[in-house]
């Protein structure tokens, strides 16, 4: 077979550093072959198995989590059922029709659909500024990637509102639970239509030169989105057609000695699904009879198999005594469900991404080599950098047009992939992924730090050390 990840050729020699010319021509030359050698390595030598790596049903581990010592499995309700896109369609809609008519918001914007396509995870919106865009770990607005309404807004516009550059203050960007004053992160599947929607009515109101106060607007459509589940409208959509409402996520963990499902959604529609509780309120928790009523006597314990109403967090823990690595809980929102248990609880926590089955199989590699710097050089390199920009935009157009991956901006990791890896121990595309491993699997394997292996990469992609000029980048990294 191959060699494995790390390891030499056989019979390969020693890399050793290319000897670059002088100058002129002759280096203008020698650095056009090694870029051809690298795009041909790229284009035409990558080995079959690098892409075997890269497996969207994987589990993926921020934290050593060892599965043979967890004892409960917990899981945010949306986890094991998630929406559907035909129900996506219909909560856009309703709370669109809300705005108009309980809002009294313009007929116009009636014209508008839901657009599965526009938004991505993890985005922020400036409420001031009617601005969505993609924030980098650091805190920089990736440059191509804000919009105001449904069209973009020009780097220079958005270098100017921030002051003369891309960076946003820490102060104005979402606080420890992603609730910032001026600046709000969407970070939950539902967000996404929330997105949708607020985009379509902004750019109504900008396309027909009507004056709106952010403010307003902002909250009016956060409050129609609220609205259609305040008035049950969804679940009774979802209760009407149980098969086309939901994408079940599967009793991925049957061999767990306890399940707990935590919800905040109707009863009638829990019991149909799955047994749930919420956990995210402050009042006692109540136990439900068959018929979905409150019941008045006093819970010295929780009982396997029953639903109880209301109910908190820490009446939960006294209750149950579950602590620490012993249980593991799963959600798709980092703040709300996973953050408080990891924090102050020692829960491991598991994050379900569904946009991984998108985006690994398109998740590729970029080197830069920008060593050299005589005039004909910078020639040189001036086109390598046009062509990488042209890349760039094709790669970002692959994950989605408007915003990219979800996970990187074009070098950096985004703002929700920092917090991913801070407030989730596991992270996957679905909790069915489960089922690929044992019940005594451990989580992860060591990864390099960036200081540690600096050559890791290279050795992981290309299956052995035979990356062109390998030796001569060495110095560089």
């Amino acid at each position: 077979g191959p060699p494995g990840p790390g390891a030499h050729c056989p019979g390969a020699p020693p890399s050793t550093p290319a000897q670059a010319p002088a100058g002129g021509a002759d280096l203008s030359a020698h650095l056009w072959a090694r870029y051809q050698d690298m795009r041909r390595l790229v284009h035409d030598l990558l080995p079959p198995e690098v892409c075997s790596l890269l497996n969207p049903a994987a589990i993926y581990a921020n934290n050593k989590i060892s599965l043979r010592d967890v004892e409960v499995y917990g899981f945010d309700y949306y986890t094991l059922a998630q929406y559907a896109d035909a129900l996506h369609h219909e909560i856009f809609s309703a709370a669109r029709d809300i705005l108009i008519e309980h809002y009294k918001y313009p007929e116009g914007i009636r014209k508008y659909d839901y657009n599965p396509s526009f938004a991505i995870r993890g985005l922020h919106y400036d409420i001031q500024k009617s601005l969505l865009m993609k924030i980098d770990a650091f805190h920089y607005v990736q440059l191509g990637t804000a919009y105001r309404g449904l069209q973009p807004v020009p780097d220079e516009e958005v270098i100017e509102l921030y002051g003369g550059t891309q960076h946003i203050p820490l102060y104005q960007m979402s606080g420890f639970y992603g609730k910032g004053p001026s600046i709000k992160q969407f970070m939950d599947i539902f967000s996404l239509l929330e997105m949708a929607l607020l985009s379509c009515v902004v750019d109504y109101f900008l396309g027909h030169s009507l004056e709106f106060d952010q403010a307003h607007l902002y909250k009016d459509v956060t409050d129609a989105i609220r609205d259609v589940h305040v008035k049950a409208l969804m679940y009774q959509w979802i209760e009407q057609d149980m098969r086309t409402a939901w994408w079940p996520m599967g009793n991925s963990c049957s061999s767990s000695p306890t399940v707990l499902s935590a919800s905040s959604s109707m009863w009638s529609l829990s019991r149909q699904t799955s047994p749930a509780s919420s956990l995210t309120g402050a009042k006692p928790f109540r136990k439900l009879d068959e018929k979905g009523s409150l019941q008045w006597d006093r819970i010295t314990r929780l009982e396997k198999g029953k639903i109880y109403g209301q109910g908190n967090l820490f009446d939960f823990l006294r209750l149950t005594e579950w602590r620490g690595p012993r249980v593991l809980y799963f959600g798709d929102h980092l703040y709300s469900d996973l953050a408080d248990l990891m924090l102050r609880h020692g829960w491991r926590t598991g994050a379900i991404i569904p946009e991984l089955e998108r985006e690994i199989p398109l998740t590729g590699l970029l080197e830069r080599m920008q060593t050299y710097q005589d005039t004909e050089s910078r020639q040189v390199l001036a086109a390598w950098m046009k062509e990488r920009q042209e890349l760039r935009c094709i790669t970002k157009a692959l994950f989605n047009v408007q915003f990219g991956s979800i996970f990187r901006t074009f070098h950096n990791p985004t703002y929700f992939s920092r917090r991913l890896v801070r407030f989730s121990g596991l992270y996957m595309a679905s909790l069915s992924c489960l089922l690929n491993y044992r019940v005594d699997f451990t989580y992860p394997r060591r990864t390099p730090l960036q200081h540690e292996a600096p050559l890791w990469m290279d050795q992981l992609c290309t299956g052995c050390m035979k990356t062109p000029f390998l030796g001569d980048m060495a110095h560089i990294r």
